[in-house]
């Protein structure tokens, strides 16, 4: 006899579909990053690899920060895919692309006082921020095409459509390897070159999205959509929603950002030491951010179709899955940390001393998960306002103290301690507000069972 799974948990084969292949997706992101790291590591000048890891910091607030456009279409795509809303599926697209746009031209004007601002802030030695100016000025080109792609990533996985963010990824960052190695090795333009390369590939992967825009979407109903863009009370609420989601990724990345500038005032070393685990991180939060987006993407879709009771079940399969992916990473970075960060780098002033911090790794990623998974399922309910609050106590409460601990008795393990405390109160702020959305999930099924 065939095994036939409960209602409420017959999403499974969906959410594994969809999940694998965000998770691959997504995960290709900084896999193109360590190359950048593996092929700058291996100069023989380790400023490079300094330079870019502080150069990073700057990209991070300009663009993961700014993921908030991907999270926020992703969310109101779902919904409307829900409602089964075809003129709402492309009017959230159309709305969060002219905001992208808008913000990537800004970008493009803004750059040299961006720069000028951001090494001022930052710390590191003349040659390392010389580094990283040349990263930052080449890479910069590319901010369009990056919020364009988070727009139409978000729009793409709201629609299920994730093959075509898998490939978007495969040629994006595909590209992004094959760039590094012709500028960094053979060109030898060095942190220029990592730049370059970084941008154009961003470039690659939107004209990949546009053509398959092009084929995917209903052009009956556009032109009635473009009437309705500037519909300023839709475009309010849009907006509302974007920016508690903002918020989000502002307090992420500023925890993030900070770890690495105090990581730079503690010498080159820490600062490259840091930067290398905080890659093993990211490959860990991009893979699982992928479980996430799946789990908004689902989240946002069963609540529009109210199929409410679907919910907590598949939150409950996220957590699980991503928590068993990320202690999967973490474990085998703490047992062979040798054969990873060997990989990385050939300077053994670095890789002999990253074995002190790489314990760490076990709580930053188990914390991270979870904590990522009660995101995406408030994103998808759209409760912006709930995240907004967890994440500024998470950074205010939860890591600035120990941060500045951290940089006031030079103590990198502190400084380490800061971001799991960040992820941990994150954890526990979401999930005392779990109840709250699950007892109102049950008094909705109530009045609809009397209304009937």
């Amino acid at each position: 006899m065939a095994f036939t799974l409960p209602n409420k948990y017959n999403f499974l084969p969906r959410f594994c579909r969809l999940a694998s292949v965000s998770a691959f997706s997504n995960m290709m992101v900084p896999l193109a990053g360590i190359v950048d790291i593996a092929f700058l590591g291996h100069l023989a000048d380790i400023r490079h690899l300094a330079g870019v890891v502080l150069a990073t910091i700057l990209f991070d607030y300009l663009y993961r920060v700014l993921k908030f456009l991907r999270s926020s279409t992703n969310a109101i795509t779902a919904q409307a895919v829900g409602l089964d809303d075809s003129k709402a599926v492309l009017l959230a697209g159309l709305r969060s692309g002219l905001v992208a746009l808008l913000i990537g031209l800004l970008i493009l004007l803004l750059q040299y006082p961006l720069q000028k601002l951001g090494f001022a802030i930052l710390s590191g030695s003349p040659e390392i921020e010389a580094s990283g100016v040349d990263y930052f000025s080449a890479r910069v080109w590319g901010a369009p095409a990056v919020l364009l792609n988070f727009v139409l990533i978000g729009w793409f996985l709201g629609r299920e459509m994730n093959f075509v963010v898998l490939l978007m990824s495969i040629i994006g960052n595909g590209s992004n390897v094959v760039l590094d190695y012709l500028m960094i090795n053979k060109f030898g333009w060095e942190s220029m070159g990592a730049g370059l390369a970084t941008a154009a590939s961003q470039y690659l992967a939107l004209v990949t999205g546009l053509i398959s825009l092009c084929f995917t979407i209903e052009w009956q109903i556009l032109p009635n959509a473009l009437k309705e863009v500037f519909d300023w009370a839709a475009l309010k609420d849009t907006l509302v929603l974007k920016s508690n989601i903002l918020i989000r990724f502002l307090a992420l990345i500023s925890a993030y950002s900070i770890f690495t500038n105090i990581s730079a005032a503690m010498g080159t070393n820490i600062l490259a030491e840091n930067g290398l685990l905080l890659q093993i991180a990211l490959l860990s939060q991009f893979t699982i951010q992928g479980v996430g987006m799946t789990a908004q993407t689902l989240t946002g879709n069963f609540k529009g179709k109210g199929d409410t009771q679907k919910l907590i079940p598949l939150l409950s399969v996220s957590v699980l899955t991503s928590v068993f992916i990320a202690l999967a990473i973490a474990v085998t970075s703490v047992m062979f940390p040798g054969t990873i960060f060997g990989l990385l780098t050939n300077h053994t002033e670095v890789s002999q001393h990253i074995n002190n911090y790489t314990i760490w790794l076990l709580p930053l990623l188990g914390f991270t998960s979870v904590a990522f998974m009660l995101e995406g399922y408030f994103i998808g309910l759209k409760e912006g306002a709930t995240l907004r609050n967890a994440v500024l106590l998470a950074f205010f409460l939860g890591f600035l103290p120990l941060a500045v601990s951290a940089w006031y008795y030079h103590k990198n393990h502190i400084l380490w301690l800061g971001l799991v405390s960040y992820m941990l109160t994150i954890t526990l702020v979401l999930g005392i507000n779990l109840p709250r959305t699950v007892g109102a999930f049950n008094q909705f099924s109530t009045e609809a069972l009397t209304s009937n």
